[in-house]
């Protein structure tokens, strides 16, 4: 595997252009998140850079840009704000740690090459759980867009002090904030091509909040240190370390969410394949980064990378120009965003929270499916006012509990058959459908197809329960590739039980995991030699030959040999 991601000059003009038009977006999207998050703008502007650099450059994902997103914003938020509530001297210093052990954890993901495994949830759960970061996002903005501070207490905290907010709204500034909104839905296609509407946003806000409100008491996100930011050494308290780990583990495995979805999003455009565990390696090499320098977290952004795509991007070389841009930016002029409204800020990340809800799987989940839509909603709920982790955990453990019943059932009426004549239960031969007539009930064809997953075990064992008299029993195993351990016991079982009832066994097509696996579980030492086969005719011909006399021909009628004269 290649250490640093695809970069060439072949493609320079159109990863030029990408990164550029990257770089612009992402400047005002930056400031709006690390303002939300609590950390200041300047770490929004620092995590874009860092985790921008070090994921272009160690990704694998060519044209990904990576940057502070929505959904990792909402749960730095909720790392900043407990930390420094629990630590008010250490706390924001702590946020920072929790960020680089969010990065060790992703890159331990990449490296135990685990990455295709991340993505690997039902759509209800993603769709549920990317809503109610949405949701989450945009009462998180209520406080900021009327003009106040963010109530302690996160979501709940808010909605509680609703009444408070409006009574003490401030009008100059929720004029601001819904300007902002207003300019982001209703900018003309012919400027959007030219000018992203955050920065036309951005910059005619803060105009007009200098112009027309020049004398009245505006928040402002007030002058970013220029230079490079002091080095955050790892801070852990004994008491906070369980909290730090934890939230870690949900800022990490959303990051790789996060990431993957958007990698997938761009392989479709430039029609490529990421490589999932090296994109984690970037991502988490990112954090560390990001964390080490007063960055907050970010990943796979998906309005940059399109953005990026659109633009001409096809190279790692995109993104690292635009965190060279946006480098420039921090270096030198900080002080050109000291007069940018908070409100401003608070209107562009509202509209954010806006887009990440899922609204069209919303409108229609209940007409594709009553289950998935009742699994959304669940997620949504939990994500809202619960916890993320909880909430991916219990949806991803209900959905795969609801697939595995369906399929369960679906195999064990497909995959489990009991055969005592020549049905249509199973495709026989001629001789085979032949042998099981002569055989007369006294041998019994026990075929499983398709995988044999637990929850064919019960099947299974329903179908031996109901096994009447039979002198032979053959077990089937021609066409099953995989055979788990639960349905292993349960043909166990069922063998067992045959041969404490004086039946014979044979055995059938079993090759490859399926012979170690019952010769693991030593069926082979309790069946006489012979009893393995591999073809089923064959199988038959043994067992009908053993069963005695047979059902013969039916007698001919008095005469028929010998017609009388009329």
């Amino acid at each position: 595997m290649q250490i640093t991601n695809q970069i060439n000059f072949r493609h320079l003009r159109g990863d030029l252009f990408g990164g550029i038009t990257a770089a612009i977006i992402a400047l005002p999207m930056a400031l709006a998140f690390g303002v939300a998050s609590g950390a200041g703008a300047a770490a929004g502007l620092w995590g874009a850079v860092l985790v921008g650099f070090f994921a272009a450059l160690f990704g694998g994902t060519p044209t990904l840009i990576s940057e502070p997103t929505g959904p990792m914003t909402v749960v730095m938020t909720a790392v900043v704000s407990s930390l420094i509530a629990a630590n008010p001297e250490n706390g924001l210093a702590m946020a920072f740690t929790v960020v680089m052990l969010a990065g060790v954890f992703q890159i331990l993901l990449g490296v135990l090459r685990l990455g295709r495994y991340v993505t690997l949830m039902p759509y209800t759960v993603i769709s549920g759980f990317m809503s109610g970061i949405g949701i989450i996002l945009i009462i998180l903005q209520i406080a900021p867009f009327l003009g106040q501070e963010s109530p302690k207490g996160g979501v709940l905290g808010t909605l509680g002090g609703l009444p408070e907010l409006l009574t003490n709204i401030s009008p100059a500034e929720t004029a601001l904030a819904v300007l902002t909104v207003a300019l982001l839905i209703f900018t003309p296609a012919k400027i959007r091509r030219f000018v992203p509407p955050q920065l036309v946003a951005l910059v005619v806000g803060t105009i007009i909040s200098l112009v027309f409100f020049s004398g009245i008491e505006i928040r402002r996100i007030g002058e970013i240190p220029m230079g490079l930011p002091a080095l955050q050494m790892p801070m852990f308290s004994v008491g906070q370390l369980r909290l730090m780990l934890a939230n870690a583990a949900v800022l990490g495995m959303l990051g790789c969410i996060d990431a993957l979805l958007t990698s997938v999003i761009a392989d479709s455009l430039t029609r490529t394949e990421h490589d999932s565990n090296k994109e984690l390696i970037g991502q988490g090499l990112g954090n560390v980064a990001a964390g080490l320098f007063g960055g907050i977290a970010g990943a796979g952004a998906t309005m940059g990378t399109v953005v990026n795509i659109q633009a001409g991007g096809r190279t790692a070389l995109s993104g690292l120009i635009r965190a060279f841009i946006l480098f420039i930016v921090v270096m030198g002029a900080g002080n050109l965003t000291e007069t940018i409204p908070m409100a401003v800020l608070a209107g562009i990340a509202l509209k954010v929270g806006i887009d990440i809800i899922d609204w069209s799987f919303l409108k229609r989940a209940h007409q594709i499916s009553y289950k998935g839509s009742l699994i959304m909603y669940g997620v949504i709920i939990l994500t809202v006012f619960v916890d993320l982790i909880a909430a991916v955990g219990i949806g991803v453990f209900i959905a795969n509990i609801l697939t595995i019943d369906r399929l369960s059932k679906h195999q064990a009426e497909e995959g489990v058959k009991t055969v005592t004549d020549a049905d249509d239960a199973i495709v026989l031969n001629a001789e085979e459908k032949a042998l099981l007539d002569r055989a007369d009930g006294r041998v019994l064809l026990f075929h499983l197809s398709g995988p044999m997953i637990f929850g064919v075990a019960k099947a299974i064992a329903r179908e031996n329960n109901a096994i009447g008299q039979c002198d032979v029993l053959i077990f089937d195993l021609s066409d099953v590739p995989h055979l788990g351990v639960t349905s292993s016991l349960a043909i166990e079982n069922a063998i067992k039980e045959a041969i404490d009832k004086g039946r014979r066994v044979l055995i059938v097509g079993a090759t490859g995991q399926i012979k170690r696996r019952l010769q693991d579980m030593g069926l082979f030492d309790r069946l006489p030699a012979g009893s393995l086969l591999m073809d089923r005719t064959e199988a038959l011909r043994q067992a009908v030959s053993s069963v005695g006399p047979l059902q013969s021909a039916p007698p001919v009628a008095e005469g028929a040999m010998n017609p009388q004269p009329t």
